[in-house]
């Protein structure tokens, strides 16, 4: 053991005190060992630094920093080599505050387009999850430095983010929930992992030794440090012995008696202790920076990074007729207020302060276009106002063009709350209604961190997706609407038509205590695909302002060969994508999953040679018959596609396999076997868990203990409700007020559980009156 002389000189109280936080930020120092206290800090699209008050959900102001897309926009890049880049930036910007552990990337899978932290998370698929994430966390620790990759794992609401139990079975864990964050450890060797809050089939994430020990450290390998998130520590001498080593926030030494006391009652072996303290000291002699000297930040050339990540990420959608890019000869009507209010990024914790920040209507304004004005249009929290759509009705009948900026504001979706709908608010598209009454030539242009539903698609010429692209956005948009840069952004995830087409819709989200995957493995492309479900817009699916051509496929079982020539007549980027489909599968899958891609730049007229490797793994499935990858023998046929609807080459090979049944048949599993998971039943859901679900509810005749949360105290006596429904004005109250970040603080709170109050608080509240409290309340 590297440290067993430092640790043997430690008392016990020391040892426990290293197991959490000395603050909000900070891990504890032990001054007369010379053991240095690290920062940790907000990540993932840029440095949150906060240089006073601190807290975990953006309302306190941070240190500027650039502001870069988030990962939900980055990953429409698919560009691997952009990304380790941002993340090598931002980990500059972060070692120049002598902050040693960035919280992020997060990479959790959207298995829903309601999650209201999508915006934070790359994607639907867990392989392009990986491979984005692996290479933004060695970008980060280039710079001597930690990622911390998260939510780990299964995080995939953010209502009861803190007590819902995800109840999923062992083969969607595996190839879904887990499967990213097995790619990051493996390849991106990141130096910490953070546990999510909430449950995984009955058991606290960080608590939880089937993840932690047996699959994290286990069969990954992980040697770096588990912390908690912020808060999401539930039994602290449990989580200890499953594998997490620091705490975060500080408690004010609670949690650090709990230890203490465990170790002296026999509860917990020293050597545990130990053993965890030695993951802490590696953490922090090889990531401190106090010595250090600080990087230089050229924050203009970081701008300039953060235009050219945004660039690369932006998707076009629709271009009817070529009305883009546009000519310098047309006049163009700026409307909307995002144009002049830009939506960038998303809110919560990864709430970045940019050091530069413009808006599209002045970038526009200054690139020589014809503008012939700005509207309003609508007010962005929602609303009507027909001063606002006449205007804008006036300004665009006096357009060749129209150029309309619509979004999510920042009130729908956020950290802790996930979103009510997959539709812009209804003053937008009726301003859009409007607008297409005067003028035909509407170009659409979208800000929000995911999907949305598009009543308008064959109502407006074109339509472009920026997502959330971070303080170079403006730049980065008018750059592609003049056509001095070609689009080349794929969508990461699938846009449905209606929310009611997603296969999770149903079950979408836990309401109470439990979070059901009946869905099982079928989600985003893996389901509509498989049922030939219409969607608005496919997964890998983005517009460019030239056109590609793929010939000669060759395939050599690990390797796919072929090649893509431009034949339009401007210079631009094409992102090939591999997609493996088995032939005849005995078990039920989805009809094809993507398993290889490359970003390949060409010149009109230029061809190149693209070579995709794959491995074993590409090809094996989870089997929960013996709990191992296992390789279905067979017919597979490799497939290469500019999206999941575009398949344009494929060659047949087979594969000798693994001789193992799985109880994953058609006899078994009809509704999964067909992939109509909407009409699963209860015994097909419980045979695939192999176990009876617990209740999703709660009982409210229970009496309420330290796991559960205020917004249960609405089942309870009259204190319970007053409670309940105080907190439930506040957050009215502030949504009124159009203060849609407090709103969602508030929603936070209902949604805590008692037992957060006195570690929140530093003690100022008592575990005693905690206790006290949910006496009252249970009477």
């Amino acid at each position: 053991m590297k440290y067993k002389a430092l640790i043997e000189s430690m008392t016990l109280e020391e040892k426990a005190s290293l197991m959490s936080g000395a603050n909000f930020w900070n891990t504890k120092a032990i001054d007369r060992l010379n053991i240095p206290s690290i920062m940790l800090t907000d990540g993932p699209h840029g440095l949150r630094k906060q240089g006073g008050k601190a807290d975990h959900l953006g309302l306190n102001k941070s240190l500027p920093a650039t502001c870069f897309p988030t990962a939900a926009t980055l990953a429409n890049s698919w560009d691997r080599q952009l990304i380790y880049e941002v993340g090598q930036t931002i980990g500059k910007e972060a070692a120049s505050e002598k902050v040693s552990v960035l919280l992020g990337p997060g990479l959790n899978i959207k298995r829903n387009p309601l999650c209201g932290r999508n915006f934070e998370y790359f994607s639907e698929d867990p392989y392009l999850t990986g491979e984005l994430a692996s290479e933004m966390v060695k970008g980060i620790q280039d710079n001597g430095i930690s990622a911390c990759p998260k939510h780990f794992a299964v995080n995939s609401q953010e209502h009861m983010r803190m007590t819902i139990d995800e109840v999923v079975d062992e083969r969607s864990l595996r190839e879904l929930y887990l499967e990213g964050f097995r790619r990051v450890v493996e390849k991106g060797k990141p130096k910490t992992i953070m546990t999510s809050y909430n449950k995984v089939n009955g058991t606290f994430a960080n608590e939880n030794d089937y993840l932690l020990q047996d699959i994290l450290y286990g069969e990954w390998g992980f040697d770096g440090v588990v912390v908690t998130d912020w808060g999401g520590n539930n039994d602290r001498v449990a989580g200890l012995k499953a594998g997490n080593q620091l705490e975060m926030p500080a408690t004010n030494g609670i949690t650090d008696k709990e230890i203490v006391q465990a170790v002296r009652s026999n509860k917990l072996a020293e050597e545990v202790l130990d053993g965890a303290v030695h993951r802490l000291l590696e953490l922090v002699f090889t990531t401190q920076l106090n010595d250090s000297p600080a990087p230089r930040i050229d924050y203009e050339e970081h701008h300039h990074k953060a235009i050219e990540a945004a660039k690369r990420s932006i998707v076009l959608l629709k271009n009817e007729g070529h009305i883009l890019p546009l000519g310098q000869d047309k006049k163009i009507a700026i409307i909307g207020d995002f144009a002049k209010n830009p939506r960038y990024q998303g809110a919560g914790s990864s709430l970045i302060n940019p050091a530069k920040l413009s808006n599209a209507c002045d970038v526009l304004s200054q690139s020589g276009l014809p503008i012939v004005g700005y509207a309003k249009g609508f007010n962005r929290m929602g609303g009507n106002n027909d001063r606002l759509v006449k205007e804008a009705v006036t300004l665009a009948d006096q357009a060749d063009t129209v150029l309309l900026f619509l979004g999510l504001d920042e009130g729908s979706e956020a950290e802790g709350v996930d979103r009510e709908n997959l539709s812009l608010r209804e003053n937008q598209l009726d301003l859009l209604r409007s607008l297409t009454k005067v003028n035909s030539n509407v170009v659409v242009i979208v800000a929000g961190g995911g999907a949305i539903e598009m009543p308008f698609v064959h109502d407006v010429k074109a339509i472009i997706h920026t997502y959330l692209s971070g303080q170079g956005s403006a730049e980065a948009l008018t750059s592609v609407l003049l056509g001095a840069y070609n689009p080349s952004g794929k969508l990461s995830e699938t846009f449905p038509i209606s929310y009611g087409d997603v296969s999770s819709a149903p079950y979408y989200p836990g309401k109470e205590a439990t979070a059901e995957h009946i869905e099982g493995i079928f989600i985003g492309y893996r389901y509509f695909d498989t049922v030939e479900k219409p969607v608005l817009f496919p997964f890998g699916y983005g517009l460019s302002y030239t056109t590609f051509e793929y010939a000669d496929l060759t395939v050599d079982q690990y390797k796919a060969s072929f090649t893509i020539t431009n034949t339009g007549a401007v210079p631009g980027e094409e992102v090939a994508q591999l997609y493996i489909q088995k032939h005849d599968s005995a078990i039920f899958r989805a009809k094809r999953e993507l398993k290889g891609f490359e970003k390949v730049f060409l010149e009109p007229g230029e061809s190149k040679r693209v070579t995709i490797t794959l491995e074993e793994r590409d090809f094996s499935y989870y089997n929960p018959t013996i709990n191992e990858w296992t390789v279905e023998p067979g017919a597979y046929d490799i497939q290469i596609g500019s999206s999941i609807q575009s398949i344009l080459l494929s060659e047949r090979i087979t594969l000798t396999g693994d001789s193992v049944s799985c109880e994953h048949t058609k006899e078994q599993f009809p509704h999964y076997f067909s992939g109509h998971v909407h009409e699963v039943t209860a015994a097909e859901y419980k045979r695939l868990l192999g176990y009876e679900p617990p209740s999703p509810t709660w009982n409210p005749k229970h009496d309420l203990g330290l796991n559960d949360t205020i917004a249960q105290a609405k089942y309870k006596n009259g204190l319970g409700k007053t409670i309940y429904h105080v907190v439930f004005f506040f957050k009215r109250f502030f949504d009124a007020v159009n203060k849609p970040l407090l709103a969602n603080n508030v929603y936070f709170v209902l949604n805590m559980p008692f037992r957060q109050i006195d570690r929140f608080t530093g003690g100022k509240i008592s575990r005693k009156q905690i206790l006290k409290l949910l006496k009252w309340i249970n009477r």
